[in-house]
C-alpha cells in the first residue's frame, strides 16, 4: 500500500519535512498536470473540428425526426453518461432540451441482469428493450476496450442506431471494431487527462448539436 500511495503522491514521501517544500511540490505538480491538460485540448480542437461538427448535424437530424439519445459507460465514465443525458435533457435556458437517458444508473436493471446474465449484456440488453431506428447510443471509455460497451455498440448497429463513442489510449477495441460512426479518441494514456478531455469534447459536441438544431450549423 505504501508503494502505491508513494507512487500517486511521490512529494509526500522525498523525505521532505519542511511544509513549504511538500506544498511547493504540490504546486509544481498541479501546474504541470493543468498545463498538460490544456495542451491536450488544444490539440484535440484541431483533430476532431470538422469530426465534431459532422456528428453535430447527424444526432440534429436524428433529434428532429423523433430520436433518443442512450448514454452508457461503467465506473467514472457512467458519470460521464449521465452529465451527457443532463446536458440534453435539462439543459440551461435557452437551450432547447432533448429526450436522453442514461443506461447505467437503472440500477435495478444493472443488477439484475448483472446477476442473471453476465455483465457484459447490461447495456446491450437495455438499447433492445428500449432502442429503436433512428435513436443515438453514446458510450464512453477510458481505455476503449470494455466489453459492455462493444457489445452495446453492436446492438445499436443491428437495431440502426447512429453510435458515438469516446475512447482513449489509440481507441482500442472502439476504434478496432469499426462499429462506432462517430469516434472521438483522446490520445493520451492518463486516465485523469482522457476524462477531462472527453468532458470538453461532449460539452462542444453538445452546443454545436443545439447550434444545428438552431439552423446555424
Amino acid at each position: 500500500m505504501t508503494s502505491e500511495m508513494e507512487a500517486l503522491y511521490p512529494f509526500l514521501y522525498a523525505g521532505k519535512s519542511e511544509p513549504d517544500a511538500v506544498l511547493a511540490e504540490v504546486r509544481r505538480s498541479t501546474e504541470e498536470k493543468a498545463a498538460e491538460i490544456v495542451a491536450l485540448r488544444e490539440s484535440l480542437a484541431e483533430s476532431h473540428a470538422e469530426r465534431l461538427v459532422r456528428c453535430a448535424r447527424e444526432l440534429a437530424a436524428r433529434f428532429l425526426d423523433g430520436g433518443r439519445l442512450f448514454a452508457f459507460g461503467n465506473g467514472g465514465s457512467s458519470s460521464d453518461a449521465q452529465r451527457v443525458v443532463g446536458l440534453h435533457a435539462c439543459p440551461p435556458p435557452p437551450a432547447r432540451p432533448l429526450p436522453a437517458m442514461s443506461l447505467p444508473h437503472d440500477v435495478a436493471s444493472v443488477t439484475a441482469l448483472s446477476n442473471d446474465v453476465g455483465f457484459e449484456v447490461v447495456f446491450a440488453r437495455k438499447l433492445a428493450a428500449l432502442g429503436r431506428r433512428g435513436d443515438i447510443a453514446v458510450g464512453f471509455s477510458t481505455s476503449g476496450g470494455s466489453a459492455n460497451l462493444l457489445r452495446a455498440f453492436e446492438e445499436a448497429g443491428r437495431l440502426g442506431m447512429v453510435t458515438v463513442g469516446f475512447a482513449g489510449y489509440d481507441g482500442g477495441k472502439m476504434a478496432e471494431s469499426g462499429m462506432v460512426e462517430h469516434l472521438f479518441v483522446v490520445p493520451s494514456s492518463s486516465v485523469h487527462r482522457i476524462q477531462e478531455a472527453q468532458t470538453t469534447l461532449y460539452h462542444v459536441l453538445w452546443e454545436l448539436t443545439q447550434r444545428a438544431l438552431a439552423g446555424e450549423l
